[in-house]
């Protein structure tokens, strides 16, 4: 089975990865990695492997299956997410794109439904990162709220909104 196609069999309770059923990915060459890799991807380029990895593990709840200073395999909810810092793409056009300074992400959204905005707001904000928007119901049934990370992605954790909660 591809790691793309596999699914998350653990934590239906809607936080983290649970168990993301890809097995041991550490001991990998990249091409053996690459050769896992199916379906639709997420790739970041991001300043500090290690600075991002905390923020998806500490308030978004990814597990880490993979991470060194240049790289790392996060997995969330049975999907592979892979962070590469700015150096291993010398060869690469896009990092001629990327702003020196300042936000990277601007204009996109990664969310992730069924993820209790509320909590991941107060981890945000227990961990110092930036919240862009406090969590709150808004009219499309969803509760969410925007969080930066420390590279400028927007991260949208959101949940149908709780009957019985002013504005569901």
């Amino acid at each position: 089975m591809m790691a793309g196609d596999m699914r998350d069999n653990g934590d239906a309770g809607g936080h983290g990865a649970g168990g993301h059923g890809f097995g041991d990915l550490s001991a990998l060459s990249a091409e053996e990695m690459g050769h896992r890799l199916d379906g639709f991807g997420v790739n970041l380029l991001v300043r500090r492997v290690a600075r991002a990895v905390d923020f998806l593990r500490d308030v978004l709840g990814f597990a880490v299956l993979r991470q060194s200073d240049d790289y790392a395999v996060l997995a969330w909810r049975g999907r592979l997410f892979q962070l590469h810092a700015d150096a291993t793409y010398a060869a690469h056009p896009l990092p001629a794109h990327l702003p020196e300074a300042g936000l990277r992400g601007a204009g996109a959204e990664l969310r992730l439904y069924q993820t209790d905005p509320d909590q991941a707001e107060q981890r945000a904000r227990d961990g110092g990162y930036e919240v862009l928007q406090a969590a709150a119901d808004k009219p499309h049934g969803l509760r969410e709220c925007f969080l930066l990370d420390p590279d400028g992605y927007c991260w949208v954790p959101s949940a149908r909104k709780r009957p019985g909660i002013a504005g569901a």
